[in-house]
């Protein structure tokens, strides 16, 4: 089947559905595919924190001032998704209590609001952490609900026209010389190929950027496929953010996620991103790092690891000294118009990536309306009449049912994520007003 559209968007994680929903919101027609479902990539695996910054002050302070900006922008459009915890950065050792001046200084530099508590205040509201603690500073580290904000995302461009097509995969580039003018995709549900042609297509793809780009015949992307490990205890020992007060390293944050908590990261450049495995050894020197500001970690055996493949740009040839930012890559440079590439970039600041693409996009098109993505308050569950709406394109109203029918009761929490998925589905099968 043969589907028309203006831009068509590749990649269903956090920069990609900015991108289509920005877009949406210009009346710019954008279709996104997804290999997967939406997240199901590396903005579904990272540790479910919304940056304050504070983390690359002193080393990356462009990232840090993107991240405090979006830190405010996504708690204003999606707070139903975020959790004010705040961040605590603690230092422990000397050479911790070294790095606080160069640290605090970076702070007020980029204009992130910090403050040194009280060290007994701190260990009553966080009884887990390190009583060798010699200062702790406070900063607006906040939890973002992974899934929650990217369904939202995608509900809203729905809603807005946009067209979410998950479980369908790039497979060919359609082109007319060396020019872009859509893609070959396989609908994995129903075993189908579509060829959806647009103007413009946007590379978000994350990690797989580059065989995406392979696809279009370019040889190379600037990007650096690194491995972020995360572990997982089935217990919250934590009600804020917990950083080390250091640098950037392996085992220097503890993120307090629903009723458990995670401890990352790692930063290891990966050659096979589709196989990348983790070990035992990897798993015991993050509990090692992490039990300088919570011992009680060497006393729990973690529930479960995981990991994702970030997709930073190439800086450096070191994980951990790369830059954070993102960059856009309009690949006519290379020989290959109609097409753009997205490298980079984290979930805090996806919503700085889809409006920079989509201005990128409009100027392409002649189109002259602005990003309305910092004002546009984001659906959930909860503003709409999920019944009525499941009535009108025939979704059964026992699906509805089963999960509203947990609203006040023991496991309400529990079951938001299943609201998120059933709206997702319904406002992916027909598009019409609220």
């Amino acid at each position: 089947m043969e589907i028309k559209t203006t831009v068509t968007v590749i990649g269903g994680g956090a920069n990609g559905l900015f991108t289509t929903l920005d877009l949406a919101l210009r009346e710019i027609d954008v279709i996104l595919v997804e290999r997967g479902d939406i997240g199901s990539g590396t903005s579904g695996k990272f540790h479910g924190l919304l940056h304050s910054g504070a983390r690359y002050a002193v080393n990356d302070p462009e990232s840090a001032m993107e991240c405090i900006q979006e830190n405010k922008i996504i708690s204003t459009i999606a707070p139903h998704a975020v959790k004010d915890t705040g961040g605590l950065f603690l230092g422990i050792t000397k050479e911790d209590l070294e790095f606080s001046d160069p640290f605090m200084k970076s702070l007020e530099k980029v204009g992130i609001d910090h403050k040194v508590l009280d060290l007994k205040e701190v260990m009553q509201k966080e009884p887990y952490v390190n009583r060798n603690a010699k200062i702790a500073i406070w900063v607006p580290d906040k939890v973002v609900l992974g899934y929650d904000l990217l369904a939202s995302v995608s509900i809203t461009a729905s809603l807005h026209k946009a067209k979410i097509m998950t479980y369908n995969e790039v497979v060919e580039f359609v082109k007319e010389n060396n020019s872009i003018r859509g893609v070959k995709v396989i609908d994995r549900i129903n075993n189908e190929t579509n060829f959806i042609k647009s103007d413009i297509v946007i590379n978000a793809a994350g990690p797989w950027a580059f065989k995406i780009v392979k696809m279009a015949g370019i040889e190379e992307i600037p990007i650096l496929p690194t491995a972020g490990i995360m572990v997982v205890f089935d217990k919250r020992l934590n009600n804020s953010v917990l950083n080390r007060l250091r640098p950037p390293s392996d085992g220097d944050i503890i993120v307090p996620y629903s009723d458990s908590s995670i401890l990352g990261t790692t930063a290891t450049i990966v050659e096979d991103i589709d196989n990348f495995t983790i070990s035992e050894e990897d798993i015991n020197m993050l509990i090692d790092e992490g039990s300088y500001l919570i011992p009680y970690l060497k006393n729990l055996k973690p529930v479960r690891a995981y990991a994702s493949v970030r997709p930073l740009m190439k800086t450096s040839e070191s994980g951990r000294e790369a830059s954070r930012d993102f960059t856009i890559i309009d690949h006519e440079k290379d020989g290959v118009s109609g097409l753009i590439s997205i490298i980079g970039g984290k979930f805090t600041t996806a919503r700085l990536v889809g409006e920079r693409v989509s201005d990128l996009v409009s100027n392409k098109l002649g189109n002259k309306s602005h990003s309305k993505t910092s004002k546009t308050r984001l659906i959930s569950p909860l503003d709409i009449d999920l019944l009525s709406y499941a009535e009108k394109i025939g979704l059964p109203k026992v699906l509805i049912m089963n999960a509203l029918g947990r609203k006040g009761s023991l496991d309400e929490e529990r079951y938001n994520t299943s609201l998120y998925l059933l709206l997702s589905l319904i406002s992916r099968a027909k598009k019409h007003e609220i």
